[in-house]
């Protein structure tokens, strides 16, 4: 069963099981390029327009910052006293922010700008991949699987999450950025981080012979404030965690020790997030997939945060952006897109401080945008939204800001900020197997 959907402006009630599969076929797969862009969204519009036809993306270009749509005003702006009029287009988590803060939250809706953009050879490994990559060992592993994008035609909400995890950010990298949690009351301090990715085939070196099974290397370090510096986490992300559970170590500054760090997963507390996040919830989710039941619903057209070049804004302080129970309204943009929906409840026996997770994945990037999160009582918890941000340098679609709302709370998280941190995402970084091992954060540690 294809879960290929034809645009329409609401919900599609329609729910998906995971069936036993093959990858597609070619006469499935030759539609990227054609009625699915290179990467699987619709490439026509939708019916009255308010969703053009994709036409390649944002153009490259070495003028990262520089907002195309600077002179564009709002379309209109959902407030609290006319939200009713856009709920269809909304999900529950949104909702709820009017809700919760009826006097200050609010979204300008701008003109829709399908600006997603790759190099051409993560188009080619899409084709490639959407012909040969299966899901193995119950979906938690990919097999035939290059580098990334697995399932540009998928058939199930799995495989449209593993689209989020294996999409492509540049192959290696170097990113300073802050993540910040932020009080009830506005207040806030900084957190600066540092981190090291890449993938194994963007190595400077052959590294070990036994990297069939990793996604990528990951190193961060906590870089201010000073009470919080010291320690470094290295991850080794597997691609089957059920088959190779992730490895990870962190480096103690006051023991001088390197341990092995199991715990780093799942519902685990998220590095420096005072307590805000899981660690599956940095890039709104990462990880093995293992602990829920995976439903694709179907395709929605919906209001998310989008080209958000004002939050990227070097002219901007953190105080601009920061305000008491969420970010500044002055500064987010959003847009209409079309999304798969993909609910995730937590399967029988399993432990999770999430019960149940409801994505919203933009079909142009495969990036989630908005994930509504529920306790274990059904409850709605909190809210993230992945603020879209296209690096048009790189041609790489990532985030300007993750923010994650705590709907009981009043407080929320935000990450990936970089305004005052110079540059913040380097992807001209090459790294050596060495520089992801125990005795390279021993060194940074020191």
């Amino acid at each position: 069963m294809t879960t290929y959907f034809p645009t329409k402006p609401l919900l599609l009630a329609m729910a998906i099981a995971l069936p036993a599969h093959a990858a597609v076929s070619p006469e499935q797969a030759n539609k990227l390029g054609q009625s699915l862009t290179p990467v699987g969204a619709e490439m026509q519009g939708n019916a009255d327009g308010s969703i053009p036809a994709w036409n390649g993306g944002l153009a490259q270009s070495e003028e990262r910052y520089t907002n195309p749509f600077a002179d564009e005003q709002p379309l209109f702006v959902i407030t609290a006293d006319n939200v009713d009029q856009y709920a269809d287009r909304l999900s529950p988590g949104q909702l709820a922010l009017f809700k919760r803060y009826p006097d200050s939250f609010r979204m300008p809706v701008y003109p829709t700008h399908r600006t997603a953009a790759y190099p051409e050879s993560v188009y080619a490994k899409a084709r490639k991949n959407a012909e040969q990559t299966e899901l193995t060992d119950g979906g938690n592993g990919l097999s035939n699987f290059d580098e990334t994008l697995a399932f540009p035609i998928p058939q199930n909400g799995l495989e449209v999450i593993w689209n989020h995890i294996t999409r492509y950010r540049g192959g290696a990298l170097e990113r300073t950025f802050v993540q910040v949690p932020v009080q009830a009351n506005g207040a806030f301090t900084p957190i600066r981080i540092n981190e090291k990715m890449s993938w194994p085939e963007y190595l400077k070196d052959q590294g070990n012979n036994d990297q069939d099974n990793i996604l990528f290397y990951f190193v961060q370090q906590v870089e201010a404030p000073a009470r919080l510096t010291g320690e470094v986490l290295l991850v080794h992300e597997t691609l089957n965690q059920i088959k190779q559970s992730r490895q990870a170590w962190t480096y103690n500054a006051g023991q001088r020790r390197v341990r092995r760090a199991p715990q780093i997963a799942y519902d685990a507390p998220g590095t420096a997030s005072d307590g805000q996040r899981t660690t599956d919830n940095l890039d709104i989710f990462n990880g093995a997939p293992d602990r829920y039941e995976w439903n694709l619903v179907g395709k929605q057209e919906l209001y998310i945060p989008y080209n958000s070049f004002n939050l990227a804004d070097r002219e901007l302080s953190y105080d601009d952006l920061l305000k008491p129970g969420h970010l500044n309204p002055d500064h987010t943009r959003y847009e209409l897109h079309r999304v798969w929906k993909v609910e995730a409840t937590l399967k029988d026996g399993e432990r999770h401080i999430y019960g149940k997770r409801v994505f919203y994945i933009d079909e142009d990037s495969w990036q989630i945008a908005i994930a509504d999160h529920y306790d274990t009582r059904g409850e709605l918890w909190r809210v993230a939204e992945g603020h879209a941000f296209p690096y048009r340098d790189a041609l790489i679609p990532w985030y300007s800001a993750e923010a994650l709302y705590d709907l009981q709370s009043g407080r929320y998280l935000v990450g990936s900020l970089t305004n005052e941190e110079g540059k913040g995402f380097d992807f001209n970084q090459r790294f050596k197997y060495n520089d992801f091992t125990p005795q390279a954060i021993r060194r940074l540690g020191r």
